[in-house]
């Protein structure tokens, strides 16, 4: 009985911390072996962002700790299996005087789930440095309404909206009309799928670098589908429709607090073939580019007989 009260009591945030620490590394033939486990998610599977976030974690366990990830690639291979434990395997590729590059393989019984290159950089490396303005004279995100919020009426009728109301760590607001409830028609009218989103931990998390960096991983994950949606004139909620992602790469150029907002500028340049390329440049409040990910996704809509 006090176990399950003690689980019960543990916050979305709480949960993604431990799933994110990973189990103990273990060796053989010169691969690093970690386990891990997986959050819920209403799919059933896999969610893409924590396994792209956990492969960071587990690649970083292989690293000394003044080299800190500045770029992650990720392939998805296959669904995975929320119900059991994921088993990352890390291979040192090469460990060169300012750089060190890892291969993780993630696998459960069914197979390969993904496989993922991420590179680590020694810091307070000097050289070029410029970076795109933030946007100006945009909502900031204490006038706007949170995902949380938006989504709680529709808690009992979907499980996707029971997701974002009670079991996301992560605080979403948007500036643009969320196509959480419905898709933007006037974005499709304009061919455009641009859209700007506020997004931050739903609480306070003390933890290294690494693990803000692996949290924007993740969290970029619920939104980087959404411009290809968008610009398409679809919406999570539209009948029949299926999607998943298909690749992943992320660039980190300064460090993250993700206790903080950051801002997500995001668009869409193109779709074909059910496939659609989403980008996203990443400010924090006080304008500084942070981070820029780049996610192909398969999105599929029935077409009528």
């Amino acid at each position: 009985m006090a176990q399950t009260a003690q689980k019960a009591r543990i916050t979305p945030l709480e949960h993604l911390v431990k799933v994110l620490r990973l189990g103990e590394p273990s060796q053989y033939r010169g691969h690093t072996y970690i386990n891990g486990e997986s959050l819920y998610f209403p799919t059933g599977r896999v969610y893409g962002g924590q396994v792209i976030a956990q492969s960071l974690i587990a690649a970083s366990k292989t690293v000394v700790p003044t080299r800190l990830p500045h770029s992650i690639h990720g392939y998805f291979i296959t669904a995975g299996d929320t119900r059991q434990d994921l088993l990352f395997d890390v291979e040192s590729l090469r460990d060169g005087r300012s750089f060190s590059a890892r291969r993780v393989n993630v696998t459960q019984s069914q197979g390969a789930i993904l496989t993922a290159i991420a590179s680590f950089q020694e810091q307070g490396q000097s050289g070029v440095e410029f970076a795109d303005p933030m946007p100006q004279d945009i909502p900031g995100p204490d006038e706007l309404t949170s995902a949380k919020e938006l989504m709680t009426p529709y808690a009992k009728q979907s499980p996707f909206a029971n997701y974002y109301a009670e079991k996301s760590p992560f605080d979403i607001r948007h500036i643009t009309q969320t196509i959480m409830l419905k898709a933007d028609e006037h974005s499709a009218e304009h061919d455009s799928g641009k859209q700007m989103v506020w997004m931050k931990v739903d609480g306070t998390v003390d933890v290294p670098q690494v693990f803000h960096r692996a949290m924007l991983a993740l969290g970029c994950d619920q939104v980087m589908m959404e411009p290809v949606l968008r610009r398409a004139g679809l919406s999570i909620s539209t009948p029949g429709i299926s999607y998943a992602s298909i690749d992943h790469s992320m660039w980190w150029y300064r460090d993250i607090d993700i206790n903080n907002w950051h801002l997500y500028v995001q668009d869409t340049p193109t779709a074909a073939h059910g496939r659609g390329l989403g980008n996203a440049k990443v400010y924090t409040q006080d304008g500084e580019l942070v981070a820029v990910m780049s996610q192909e996704a398969m999105i599929r809509v029935p077409t009528e007989a």
